[in-house]
């Protein structure tokens, strides 16, 4: 893994508000693109929702909920999310932007990952990037969900699309 890679995966989170007040500076939002923006990321909010009520970080390749579909469906709601504040923004400017961000760093934060994964559970994690690990049942846990800190995804999937609201608002 390089260097480059390493840090786009640490740095994710911070390059994220970088880039999401550069989104909303070049943002042109109506009450139309913000409300079918908000469904968009609401529905790549309830599969981050869903993946993180089954992730148990650290302690076991995850193989229930949407693990069974797909190895990163965190990081599938937040592609999905973006989509839905990019539509939202009405602007191909801050698209681009958003499209860069996610492609740069949720990329790295893969490869970081996998890499991680491999070391820490071996052959365990390669029979589940096989498809060869049988699911797991669990149920979900809302409890487990909040434990991995979905509430901060939450909060700022709120508070952006609240940002964006004010821009339409600032504008009518």
């Amino acid at each position: 893994m390089s260097r480059l890679t390493g840090a786009f995966a640490r740095w994710r989170v911070r390059l994220g508000f970088v880039a999401a007040a550069l989104a909303l500076v070049l943002a042109h939002p109506t009450w139309r693109t913000w409300g079918a923006g908000l469904l968009v990321a609401l529905a790549g909010e309830c599969i981050r929702l869903w993946a993180a009520g089954h992730l148990e970080k650290g302690r076991e390749v995850t193989r229930s909920g949407p693990y069974q579909f797909v190895r990163h469906p965190l990081y599938v709601g937040s592609v999905v999310i973006a989509g839905g504040v990019a539509m939202a923004t009405r602007s191909l400017p801050a698209a681009v932007v958003i499209a860069l961000y996610m492609s740069l760093t949720i990329a790295a934060a893969v490869r970081t990952e996998e890499a991680q994964l491999r070391e820490v559970f071996g052959p365990a994690y390669d029979d589940y990037r096989a498809s060869r690990g049988a699911p797991i049942a669990r149920r979900f846990s809302l409890a487990r969900a909040m434990r991995n800190r979905e509430h901060r995804a939450i909060a700022g999937l709120l508070g952006g699309f609240a940002l964006l609201a004010l821009k339409v608002a600032a504008g009518s």
